[in-house]
């Protein structure tokens, strides 16, 4: 009997409940579904359940067990266990809305609330979950909202949205879906005059990096180790690609790496996917060494990096060495920033993982590189590197400036 047999205590029949971890765990089926379930009781006494997305016993069984430990480890951080998408919020506070218009059909106020959700808030922002919405996010339903209209909003308009949208992270917050001391980002109203955002200067990423190598060996588990060793490597990605984080950076895989040479110099080139259409970006060095750290720490037969690329590898970058990967790293970085008194910048606004992309513009400014060069690494436009970089590229360039006028 194999090691993943030794984990069910009963089998009856295909479409049985099959019990885990001594019964902790129960896999099942419902009728009208080929998908196993998963359900446990959590330590608050109510129960919790979750598709595995899986048909197959021995993948159902080991994404079961993935999620009863990531539900713990969540618990233990008072994290939010559930999530939901914004059409998902932003539907109920339509189906309210649309409760007050059939009781007083006069009440034109709502009738707009209606109709900036539908063809504004909800097109966008829809498919994301609430926890997945960041900055750039927002930033990009500003310049979107612009196109569609074929104009900057008046400031009456913009509060609307603004308002609006705040009303689906209130409910969202008042539904537990979003942990206490997570900042999801509001729309703002005149967002066209744009706000330097937070990043790190060359002291504090120096400071991360040396705190990360003990930090990673110190989770209270097994999970939470794992969670922070592939946090530490993808900190060093995106401080050394400016890739945007999530969507565009978690589905990478092996094979998108490549080697790219200028004379006798190897670089590393990424084969990326982003919004904005698939481009190469370039990673600097040290992201070599960190993608080693990470092979020789999954396990993968192969010394090295370059092995890795040779062979053009079809799986995931950033997995556990099980495979599994997480939904996303937000809330171990954000514990990261916590617990190395890197959280508030130096205007007190919270870093996030887009900070790590605003450093990298940052850096790459103050060492010369061209915007428009930048925007093509970034998979951004020239207009939105110059919206929120232009006003530190005079600081960055002092010297050059203030000797050319002599």
């Amino acid at each position: 009997m194999n090691n993943l047999s030794l984990l069910f205590s009963t089998v009856i029949a295909d479409d049985e409940p099959i019990k885990l971890l001594d019964g902790a765990v129960t896999l099942y089926k419902r009728p009208s579904s080929h998908q196993w379930q998963c359900r446990f009781k959590l330590s608050t006494g109510a129960w919790h359940s979750a598709s595995t997305g899986s048909d197959q016993v021995a993948e159902a069984t080991t994404q079961a067990i993935a999620i009863y430990e990531t539900v713990k480890v969540k618990l233990a951080s008072d994290l939010a266990i559930k999530t939901k998408t914004f059409r998902q919020l932003a539907t109920q506070e339509l189906a309210a809305a649309a409760r007050v218009v059939q009781a007083n059909p006069n009440k034109r106020t709502h009738v707009d609330y209606i109709h900036i959700y539908t063809k504004y808030l909800i097109p966008f922002f829809g498919n994301y979950q609430i926890n997945d919405i960041t900055q750039e996010l927002v930033d990009d339903y500003v310049a979107w909202r612009i196109s569609k209209m074929g104009k900057n909003p008046k400031t009456y308009t913009q509060r609307r949205h603004a308002g609006l949208y705040k009303r689906v992270i209130e409910r969202a917050r008042d539904q537990g879906l979003i942990h206490r001391n997570r900042t999801i980002p509001l729309l703002e109203v005149n967002a066209d005059r744009a706000e330097i955002r937070p990043a790190f200067n060359q002291q504090e990423v120096n400071y991360l990096q040396e705190y990360m190598r003990d930090w990673e060996r110190f989770g209270r588990n097994q999970r939470s180790n794992h969670m922070r060793r592939l946090c530490r490597v993808y900190v060093e990605f995106l401080l050394g690609t400016g890739i945007r984080q999530g969507t565009e950076s978690m589905p990478i895989r092996w094979k998108a790496l490549q080697w790219h040479w200028i004379g006798e110099q190897r670089y590393l080139r990424i084969w990326v996917s982003g919004k904005t259409g698939p481009r190469y970006l370039i990673a600097r060095h040290f992201v070599i060494e960190a993608l080693e750290r990470l092979i020789a720490w999954q396990a993968l037969p192969y010394d090295n990096l370059e092995a890795v690329i040779e062979a053009k590898l079809d799986r995931k970058v950033f997995v556990f060495p099980e495979g599994d990967a997480p939904h996303s790293l937000d809330d171990v970085f954000e514990r990261l920033m916590v617990e190395s008194n890197l959280l508030k910048d130096a205007t007190g606004k919270n870093r996030t993982l887009y900070s790590l992309r605003h450093t990298y513009a940052t850096f790459a400014l103050a060492e010369g590189i061209d915007i428009h060069t930048l925007a093509r690494q970034m998979g951004t436009s020239v207009g939105m590197i110059e919206r929120h970089y232009s006003k530190l590229t005079p600081m960055m360039s002092a010297e050059r400036l203030a000797g050319a006028i002599m």
